[in-house]
């Protein structure tokens, strides 16, 4: 039987006194409260998905936080597969439409007796975990640009290849579903303009980033963490950082600690991100200043 893609999110904004609610929507289809979800449209990346699904049932517009546990069960097309994403709301208004005709506003400790599935109760119970979040930084391998063997300049200046364009492109599509409102870039033709479209309809400048080219970054590889940890921590709000083959994987690694970096399965091809959140958490020498990352989540080629 065919695999069934599908993807929502735990839509979630803090209640009149502060306290963490979820949106639980009512399907007069099946007679069932369960979270806004649904299917994938064409090869729409599922973090696409989530985002207008959720803005179709329930009226609410989001940015996209961390990925919570999937969901897999049988349906009459086959087995269906559902990807969650944490989904802070930022605003809109519901109004009952063919697919769901109530939604309530509940308690996060409330939501499992009002919610029909097992499924669906599995997935509120990681929200509280990822809702501490403080800061969210997307970082970017630049799209494809060719062969450095074959390009006959600098290779400071190789420019992204056709395929490197349509990257970009896919990414000018997904990146704005984590919210972010800087874009910094390692000084690289290519990294720059994997980003430059976005920055320009977020009307932002790029700040260029020596510290994390692949020269810059190996010449002090702690300086180049604590660089990015500086860009994560700036306000303003998310930031995407583009960078390069060589970088990416360490950064990652160190990032997540000593068993993560000797993953192999970190290599990051070329158009990918990764989306790491961010938590206040005192490190080795007991600053509480320090950030942590409690959420790494990789999503591969958009254009692929």
């Amino acid at each position: 039987m065919a695999e069934v893609l599908a993807a929502g999110g735990v839509l979630w904004r803090a209640g009149a006194a502060g306290a963490l609610e979820i949106a639980v929507v009512h399907r007069p289809r099946y007679d069932d409260w369960s979270l806004p979800k649904g299917k994938q449209d064409g090869a729409e990346p599922l973090a696409a998905t989530a985002v207008r699904e959720i803005a179709e049932e329930t009226g609410h517009a989001v940015v996209l936080g961390p990925r919570l546990p999937s969901t897999r069960y049988r349906v009459a097309e086959g087995d269906k597969t559902v990807r969650y994403w944490a989904a802070w709301c930022t605003g809109g208004t519901f109004a009952p439409n063919d697919e769901v005709d109530d939604l309530r506003w509940v308690g996060v400790d409330a939501a499992p007796g009002l919610l029909s599935h097992q499924h669906d109760r599995a997935v509120v119970e990681h929200l509280p975990g990822v809702v501490t979040v403080r800061a969210t930084l997307l970082l970017v391998r630049h799209g494809k640009a060719g062969s450095k063997n074959k390009w006959p300049g600098s290779d400071e200046l190789r420019p992204l290849n056709p395929a490197g364009r349509r990257q970009a492109a896919a990414l000018r599509t997904l990146l704005p579903l984590f919210g972010p409102r800087r874009v910094h870039s390692a000084p690289r033709t290519r990294c720059r303009q994997t980003v430059q479209e976005l920055a320009a309809d977020l009307g932002v400048a790029i700040v260029d980033e020596p510290l994390l080219s692949e020269e810059g970054y190996w010449a002090d590889p702690r300086a180049g963490c604590r660089r990015l940890e500086e860009i994560a921590r700036m306000p303003g709000g998310a930031a995407v950082v583009c960078s390069q083959g060589g970088v990416v994987p360490d950064l990652v690694g160190t990032l997540l600690g000593p068993s993560a970096a000797a993953d192999r399965t970190l290599r990051s091809r070329k158009g990918s991100v990764w989306v790491l959140s961010f938590a206040e958490g005192a490190g080795d020498d007991g600053d509480r200043g320090t950030l942590r990352v409690v959420a790494a989540d990789h999503h591969a080629d958009p254009a692929a």
